[in-house]
């Protein structure tokens, strides 16, 4: 007990320090020219895209609880988890292409200069829209570890062991991606995917602090960060289909300064 209160005591104190490239989920890193830099080492990829792709918001919402607080849209990781797996191009519909019309807008508007690099006719299609759902369900599992230590004598007199054992949660997340030809409008891909991890609470804090056995294959984290892992696990199970299509004509490569 007094090494629990420890603990605590010097958690409290500790300095605080702000870490970049910490943190987050297991959807992370960049894309673009220089390849997926940071991508998870689980990420499934292409040797080569097969088709350009836009990615369409679920026009049913995502299925979560008013309790979890989570991003409004998980569109933006799974772009970047297309993108990193070089399977597509990814062509945005969303808020840089209303950007892009705009742009054309004040070029017709006299607002640009003439030779302005924006212009009609030069977007690239979407061969392929890939549309994401998500459900989302929570276990409480703290009941019956609480249970559990209730019934050992040693444990039981740990002055709020139990307390902390309720908090204990298993959190998961289930997922699928949806792929349309849009030349055809037949889908032709579908895969589901999802995670699971156990949520210490408190205790998971308490845990993590001390280090050492206890901690060991748990982990402190948020609904967000599950729902990242579903979906990572539900477009590796889309890659194995989409390397079976026949690649469409694609645009031109995009510009880049070339490597010495």
């Amino acid at each position: 007990m007094a090494l629990l209160v420890a603990a605590l005591v010097v958690a409290g104190c500790g300095e605080k320090k702000t870490e970049l490239g910490e943190g987050g989920s297991v959807v992370s890193g960049s894309a673009g020219p220089a390849g997926a830099q940071g991508a998870d080492k689980s990420l499934t990829r292409c040797d080569a895209p097969v088709a350009t792709l836009a990615l369409a918001e679920n026009p049913n919402g995502y299925t979560v609880s008013s309790a979890y607080h989570l991003p409004a849209s998980p569109v933006p990781l799974i772009r970047l988890i297309a993108q990193q797996s070089g399977c597509f191009r990814v062509v945005d519909r969303s808020a840089g292409l209303r950007a892009t019309v705009r742009e054309q807008e004040l070029k017709e508007a006299g607002v640009l200069r003439q030779k302005s690099t924006v212009a009609k006719g030069q977007g690239y299609e979407a061969q392929y829209t890939l549309v994401p759902s998500l459900t989302f369900s929570e276990q409480d599992a703290g009941r019956s570890i609480a249970g559990v230590i209730a019934m050992i004598p040693v444990l039981r007199d740990i002055a709020g062991l139990i307390g902390l054992a309720e908090q204990v949660k298993l959190k998961e997340a289930q997922t699928a991606l949806l792929l349309t030809d849009n030349e055809t409008t037949e889908q032709v891909a579908a895969a589901t995917g999802s995670a699971r991890t156990t949520d210490l609470g408190a205790a998971g804090a308490l845990f993590g602090r001390l280090g050492g056995g206890a901690g060991v294959g748990w982990s402190n984290t948020n609904e967000g960060k599950v729902i990242a892992a579903a979906f990572l696990d539900s477009h590796n199970k889309l890659v194995a289909q989409v390397r079976m299509l026949q690649a469409k004509e694609l645009p031109p490569p995009v510009a880049t300064q070339g490597r010495p």
